[in-house]
């Protein structure tokens, strides 16, 4: 039966007030180094009127659109205005936002979407159906993980202005999670058609059917976002104004947060060793919410050609040498949960909660490396190798200057290697060149979408970020994955899950650690910022402020 919207669900359009906007421009001068991450609200009043919420970034993003990137900075800003078929609850149940109704039949190959009617892009053009085919069909094609979700979509019908027909060669049970804004973006046809979709100044300029309407980026300052006074949400958004402000020392965001230059910020924006002082101070709200969308797990990943890690009995070793809780309470400050497989504790139904079978035991290391061949030498080491961190996150570096530590009581001389983000992933994911890393990966909302790309040995592609970049390939792990990703029955596929854990588990070809525990933070003042699973990633039309 077609899913209707209850009362809690986002109210149904009102008629256009009648006015269009024309495209955008960049008031600030796009690409201008512009004002200083340090600088006071009142620095950004050029056009505020009535309430404005300032969002914190760690980084800056490298498109305004999700539909080519998935780096979190851009994640963090594409649905303020290009907006998804769907939105979540906190348990990842759909909820209205262009679509307003929905069904699947029971084969799994037919997905029909009621679109919302009287939805206009910010230029004054129609929304229809046929942005949606030409979206989808699109993500398909140059998105990092629609290649996958949406691999079984062989068409997208519109028989009318507001109907949109999935059709698909094989079932894909995770299909109806994946349409929230910020991971599947609905982009205007007309300005996409017959353009390279990785170079259209759209991208660095949106038009969308969002609350909020762009309005200008100064890179390394600020982006500034205005109230959509058509937006079909009657009554939202509810500020007429967001900044996005980029400040890249955690330092100085959580001064910004002390001081009330910032209102919000979400996978723990300040340093974690700030985190316990700043809960003193009164006027910030730390939550848990906002996170379900895209659970992470923390790992060591190793490099399966490395003449030293080819060997099991070295990985099992260092396996061995790795004790969970101390990380959570030494590297993250007590924020983060144990997790010894690739599947994350959030992800209650396919996490498999069963301990690593190489729990912390020294000794056994040791004796696990001499069987190997590498004994201590005169100075007590077996080898060197070097040890590379993802520089994205604050915890990158600490976690590897910990292992570094973990792996000299084994006699295992681990080299940091520091470097900027592009550099990492050219040398892991296309140079190769590495021995281990410290990484992150995020499972999103299902294991086919987020998991399997880093442990099917068909998603070894040199040059693409995040995927199997240990060079893991083992067919009966390829076999269970491929199955699960069209498997319809939910006992079935949570079954291949949890075998694929259990071997993943047992051949090492990496070491998950921790699923890190992401606060978003917020003044008191700000309400309704993580009512959806995926807090501040969605459209922020929800939230409002006191006074």
């Amino acid at each position: 039966m077609p899913h209707r919207p209850s009362s809690q669900s986002p109210a149904l359009p009102h008629p256009p007030g009648g006015a269009s906007f024309g495209r955008r421009t960049l008031l600030g001068g796009l690409g201008a180094i512009g004002l200083a991450a340090s600088q006071t609200p009142s620095a950004f009043a050029a056009g505020q009127e009535g309430d404005t919420l300032t969002f914190v970034l760690v980084s800056e993003p490298v498109s305004l659109v999700s539909h080519s990137n998935v780096f979190t900075p851009v994640l963090s800003v594409s649905a303020k205005v290009t907006e998804g078929l769907l939105e979540y609850d906190q348990d990842l149940n759909p909820v209205p936002m262009l679509a307003t109704a929905w069904s699947v039949t029971p084969d799994g190959l037919r997905y029909t979407f009621t679109l919302r009617q009287g939805v206009k892009w910010h230029d004054g053009k129609d929304f229809t159906s046929a942005d949606v085919a030409f979206a989808i069909m699109l993500l398909r094609k140059i998105h990092p993980r629609g290649r996958s979700t949406f691999a079984n979509v062989v068409s997208v019908g519109t028989p009318d202005d507001h109907t949109a027909v999935f059709e698909l060669s094989k079932p894909a049970p995770f299909l109806i999670k994946a349409l929230a804004g910020a991971e599947t973006p609905i982009i205007p046809r007309h300005i996409y058609e017959n353009t390279d979709p990785l170079t259209n100044p759209n991208n660095v300029a949106p038009i969308g059917t969002g609350p909020f309407i762009f309005k200008e980026w100064v890179r390394g300052s600020h982006i500034r976002y205005a109230r959509n006074p058509d937006y079909w949400g009657t009554g939202k958004p509810k500020v007429d104004q967001l900044i996005v402000r980029i400040i890249t020392d955690p330092a100085a965001r959580s001064a910004a947060f002390e001081t009330g230059q910032v209102d919000l910020g979400y996978r723990t924006p300040v340093g974690m060793a700030d985190v316990a002082r700043l809960r003193k101070s009164g006027s910030l709200v730390f939550d848990t919410k906002g996170a379900a969308y895209s659970y992470n797990v923390t790992r060591l990943e190793f490099n399966l050609d490395n003449p030293f890690f080819r060997d099991i009995r070295v990985r099992q070793a260092v396996a061995h040498a790795v004790n969970r809780e101390l990380i959570c309470k030494v590297v993250y400050y007590g924020l983060a949960i144990p997790c010894a497989t690739a599947i994350p504790v959030g992800l209650k139904q396919f996490h498999d909660p069963s301990p690593s079978p190489y729990p912390f035991d020294l000794a056994r290391a040791q004796a696990l490396l001499d069987q190997a061949g590498y004994p201590r030498g005169p100075d007590g080491v077996r080898f060197r190798i070097p040890l590379d961190f993802n520089p994205a996150s604050e915890d990158g570096s600490r976690l590897a200057d910990f292992f570094r530590s973990m792996l000299d009581r084994i006699g295992i001389v681990a080299e940091v290697r520091a470097q900027d983000i592009g550099t990492f992933i050219k040398r892991i994911y296309t140079n190769r060149d590495f021995a281990m890393t410290t990484n992150g990966a995020s499972s999103l909302f299902d294991p086919t979408v987020g998991i399997q790309r880093l442990y099917w040995s068909k998603n070894y592609v040199k040059g693409v970020p995040f995927s199997n970049g240990t060079h893991y390939a083992n067919p009966e792990v390829d076999t269970l994955l491929e199955d699960a990703s069209s498997e319809n029955d939910p006992a079935k596929r949570i079954a291949m899950f949890k075998k694929f854990q259990e071997i993943v588990a047992h051949d090492v070809p990496d070491l998950n650690l921790v699923q890190p525990v992401f606060l978003t933070m917020y003044n008191k003042r700000v309400h309704d910022a993580t009512i959806y699973a995926d807090g501040v990633e969605s459209n922020l039309g929800e939230v409002h402020l006191d006074g």
